[in-house]
């Protein structure tokens, strides 16, 4: 009956479990299908259809499913970069979903995207100093040039890159070292969570493995929070704590990164380790 009783006693002593840095409610994105002369609603698409996950803290949440999937749209939606048709995005207990667009601006420095296209997210006609400071002058304000300068030098080089990049242009830039500058870009306010949306898959495998390296190290420098959308289930293995697998617009199956990995459950997760090239 002791046994029993400190049994009891460390089971209610145990602290109870952090909540999480966001939460996705029930979350649909649905795209109207207008025609006829007066572009009426037809139907809709079904882009996410009811979507619930969970990201802790910290940690790296893996999205993978083919195009079309709605893995994308999820993001993006949780950015607010996408009209919500309905569901709660829950961010450190605050409904982003129904926020004001003037109310969401705070959320903007906690919340930030790295682009699919390392070509076609930077602005061919500005420096590289002028798109990663583009956001210090929108959020930051009351910053001099000298203290801009200064924190775009320090974010070229924690993406490995040189500060003397500054007064070029992304043409002169491989798409590796772009992608590194669209990473300097989303770190310069400092983001607490990273919308990583295919952030690899216009790179060649060799830089694949350098970019996803480098979001793992910053992470860890950092305490970054990541969700990591792809569609190459094995590089959301490598990087990802849990993976969240979906096709049509839901979630079909989550898991672990191991148990996806080695223990699949869905058909449609199993097609996708299928098509994964074995070494």
């Amino acid at each position: 009956m002791a046994a029993n009783l400190l049994a009891f006693l460390s089971m209610s002593e145990s602290p109870p479990a952090p909540s999480p840095l966001l939460s996705v409610r029930d979350l649909k994105v649905h795209f109207p299908i207008k025609g006829g002369v007066l572009q009426r609603t037809l139907d809709h698409v079904r882009a996410v259809d009811g979507v619930s996950f969970d990201v802790p803290r910290g940690k790296t949440v893996g999205l993978v499913g083919e195009s079309g999937s709605g893995k994308t749209t999820t993001g993006r939606a949780i950015a607010r970069l996408v009209p919500i048709t309905a569901g709660t995005i829950t961010y450190e207990g605050q409904d982003l979903a129904h926020l004001s667009r003037n109310d969401f601006f705070a959320y903007r420095k906690k919340i930030q995207v790295i682009f699919q296209d390392p070509f076609g997210s930077l602005n061919p006609r500005m420096t590289i100093y002028s798109i990663i400071a583009e956001p210090l002058d929108i959020h930051f304000k009351d910053w001099s040039k000298a203290q801009k300068v200064a924190r775009v030098a320090d974010l070229l080089e924690k993406v490995g890159l040189s500060a003397d990049f500054m007064q070029r242009y992304p043409h002169q830039f491989s798409g590796g070292q772009r992608q590194r500058i669209g990473i300097a870009r989303a770190l310069a306010v400092e983001p607490e969570f990273i919308i990583c949306d295919e952030p690899v898959s216009a790179l060649d495998v060799s830089v694949q493995a350098q970019i996803v390296n480098l979001l793992q190290d910053l992470q860890e420098e950092l305490g970054l929070t990541y969700l990591f959308v792809a569609h190459d289930l094995a590089v959301v293995e490598h990087i990802s704590d849990e993976v969240l697998v979906m096709t049509e617009g839901k979630i079909v199956e989550q898991a672990s990164a191991e148990d996806i990995y080695n223990n699949p459950q869905h058909p449609y997760t199993k097609k996708l380790l299928n098509a994964v090239p074995s070494l």
